[in-house]
């Protein structure tokens, strides 16, 4: 494992153009559970006539909103989660000019607690809220966390919901465009923390066109045969090794 830090500390010295394309398990060691791990999200048993998958789509915040937040509130948003140590090496090689763009599937915020300052956010974040009627926003995930039920709009009294993105929604085209350009060029990209079985986001990592693809993770993926170097272990721990070494 060793040589493999090595490995990626020298592929980070040499490159200065790097995105990163990062997953759930970026912030596990932020003790927030990953979706699709044995003891993940989706495995929970909730004891009712729904699945954690339909709690976070479209049609239930549409026909079941009460129990939409319920599940929301208790499952997604994480007040008192701090950045790890892959936050922060990624904030660090942002620093040094050497990260351009951090691409990720999470909401919870975490990257920019750290530091990174351009952050694609593909599935949205918690930590922003609008209300569907007037528009309104509320930029503070606690708003919908202490809200009793359905979160009201201040202005207007309409339903605030979470800039996330939902099962059966859209990714959002100026985030999906900034997002492929970074990775098209990118002379070096690095995946980790995810399944890469969710798209479309997951297909963006098909835009990469240089010689320098990382994939780390705990377990194996569809990319560990096409990457240059595939290092299956803690992302957190890959990655401050690794900066520490340059």
């Amino acid at each position: 494992m060793d040589n493999k830090i090595e490995q990626l500390a020298q592929m980070l010295r040499e490159s200065d153009n790097i995105v990163f394309f990062g997953g759930a398990g970026v912030s596990t060691a932020s003790n927030i559970p990953d979706f699709r791990s044995s003891d993940g999200l989706y495995s929970q048993k909730l004891n009712k006539q729904f699945t954690p998958e339909q709690a976070v789509s479209h049609t239930f915040l549409m026909r079941y909103p009460d129990e939409f937040y319920e599940f929301y509130k208790k499952n997604l948003i994480y007040p008192e989660a701090k950045p790890n140590a892959c936050h922060v090496a990624l904030a660090k090689l942002e620093e040094m000019g050497k990260l351009k763009a951090v691409v990720t599937q999470n909401i919870d915020g975490l990257h920019q607690a750290a530091g990174s300052k351009n952050v694609y956010e593909l599935h949205g974040s918690v930590h922003r809220n609008y209300c569907v009627k007037c528009g309104k926003r509320y930029d503070d995930a606690n708003y919908v966390l202490k809200a009793k039920g359905v979160p009201k709009c201040e202005k207007c009294g309409g339903d605030v919901r979470p800039d996330v993105v939902l099962y059966e929604e859209g990714l959002d085209d100026e985030v999906i465009s900034g997002a492929i350009n970074a990775i098209a060029k990118a002379d070096m990209l690095i995946i980790g923390g995810t399944s890469l079985i969710v798209y479309p986001a997951a297909g963006l990592v098909n835009y990469y066109r240089g010689r320098k693809l990382v994939q780390i993770n705990k377990t194996a993926t569809s990319a560990d045969n096409i990457a240059n170097l595939t290092i299956n272990d803690d992302i957190a721990t890959v990655m401050r090794e690794a900066v520490e070494l340059m």
